[in-house]
């Protein structure tokens, strides 16, 4: 028997209209890199960086790999070195053969300060600090080295005096190189004997500096006046456009009947649309060749002292950085390190609103989360990095590139085309997204390294 007075709630909803959300995606993201970054319109697919010419500039670092128990340089990795640029691979094949495993403790001296060294060190893992006296006798703390970095080509090269002292950090790995194996190359290799000889008659020049314009100044007397111009380089570098590309398919029953209240057509492009522009972000920073990560200049990288990210380490960023800081860029918990490390020192950061949210700043200079920033080893006991970027055309800073103009635009360089219906009934849209970054001039990007994001403090 039913007692029922009303209609059940069961029943009436039959005839009532639901209110749908739109479909929601996990995967979206702020994005802040793209929204951080002005956009530069290519008109011809191709952006050119013209640069005045520089000293000869290697890279500050050397690539292992291990072979067993053993490490050993990637041959063709040591023409980072100005004068094995042009080297045949026989003779950095022979060179790599000659560096010897060493292994360090933390607090053991590498190289000490006024010391003629016959060795050239490449650490392969660990952490080593540079320190020297200063004019009054105090210790100076000069630099971190890490992963892949070397010292000192330059008075291990010319036999001349360390500047410095080097102390492990950390317990570690190195290749060592004796100078008399590069020597002995360079007695039966007339061509390495020649590259030595043009880089030791350049005393005082910094590799990677601008090649000079001579000027006068002053007000007494009539000197003679130099003569000058402003070389550019030869070969500037050229940065064409990345895609990020994928065939959308929806049946055309689904768009022709279920598409009343909500176009399923324009929902699918629109999600499909938000993993192209993650996508977009990932290549941007991780791209081998084009990424962020990937071209980071030497002398812009530092090595976390301690490992976690402190102030002192964003201060160091900030030095390498410093004409007009836009935004240091980080993974959520390398965020959270620094946020702890802060707080353990009693120098909370400040908390700015940008892009619509409240983020962290160090400086002035907010921290963009962003879970594309990569780690080595495991996410939770690996390593992560911290970017620091100055950005803008105007400013010689990073920017962001894309198509002037692509067919079928549904967005600034993103385009979704109709290929076509096949004969099952599917209607297929190609939706490539056109991209790139440029650094305009190579101080404006830096990098902290080897940064912990798993240290916790005890406050109790």
């Amino acid at each position: 028997m039913n007692d029922r007075m009303t209609l059940a709630p069961d029943a009436a909803r039959q005839l009532a209209t639901t209110t749908k959300t739109t479909p929601q995606m996990r995967g979206i993201t702020p994005r802040y890199l793209l929204r951080a970054l002005p956009w530069v319109d290519v008109e011809s697919g191709v952006f050119r960086v013209n640069r005045r010419r520089t000293y000869v500039l290697g890279d500050d670092r050397l690539s292992t790999y291990q072979d067993g128990d053993t490490h050993r340089v990637i041959p063709g990795d040591l023409r980072e070195l100005p004068y094995l640029r042009e080297a045949d691979d026989a003779l950095l094949t022979e060179l790599a053969g000659a560096f010897a495993q060493v292994t360090f403790d933390t607090g053991q001296v590498l190289a000490e300060d006024g010391e003629v060294t016959d060795r050239l060190l490449v650490i392969v893992q660990g952490r080593a600090e540079k320190r020297a006296r200063g004019r009054y006798g105090e210790e100076a703390l000069l630099d971190v080295v890490g992963d892949g970095q070397f010292f000192d080509l330059d008075t291990w090269t010319r036999s001349t005096p360390t500047p410095y002292r080097v102390t492990a950090l950390t317990p570690g790995t190195a290749l060592s190189l004796d100078r008399a194996a590069l020597a002995r190359l360079g007695d039966r290799d007339p061509a390495l004997r020649a590259a030595m000889d043009a880089y030791l008659a350049v005393d005082g020049v910094l590799p990677g500096s601008e090649v000079p314009v001579d000027l006068s100044s002053g007000h007494v007397g009539e000197p003679d006046l130099p003569a000058t111009f402003v070389d550019y380089e030869d070969a500037p570098r050229e940065y064409h456009m990345n895609l990020a590309q994928t065939v959308l398919r929806v049946h055309t029953r689904v768009s022709d009947l279920y598409s009343g209240t909500m176009d399923q057509v324009r929902t699918q492009a629109n999600l499909t649309a938000h993993a192209l522009r993650e996508r977009q972000e990932d290549v941007l920073l991780n791209h081998p060749e084009h990424g962020l990560f990937s071209n980071i200049a030497p002398g812009q990288r530092v090595q976390a002292r301690y490992g976690a990210p402190t102030p002192d380490d964003l201060d160091e960023l900030l030095t390498r950085v410093w004409k007009q800081p836009g935004y240091f860029l980080a993974h959520p918990r390398a965020i959270a390190a620094f946020g702890r490390e802060c707080t353990r020192r009693g120098v909370p950061p400040v908390i700015d609103t940008s892009f619509g949210s409240p983020l962290l700043t160090w400086r002035g200079v907010p921290l963009l989360p962003s879970d594309k920033v990569r780690f080595s080893g495991g996410a939770d006991t690996g390593t992560t990095e911290i970017l620091l970027m100055r950005v803008g055309e105007a400013e010689q800073g990073v920017v962001g590139l894309r198509p002037a103009k692509v067919a079928d635009e549904i967005e600034p360089g993103l385009a979704m085309r109709n290929m076509g219906v096949d004969k099952k009934g599917i209607t297929s849209y190609l939706m490539t997204a056109y991209f790139n970054a440029a650094v305009l001039v190579e101080d404006a990007l830096a990098v902290l390294q080897n940064v912990e994001v798993s240290r916790y403090h005890d406050y109790a």
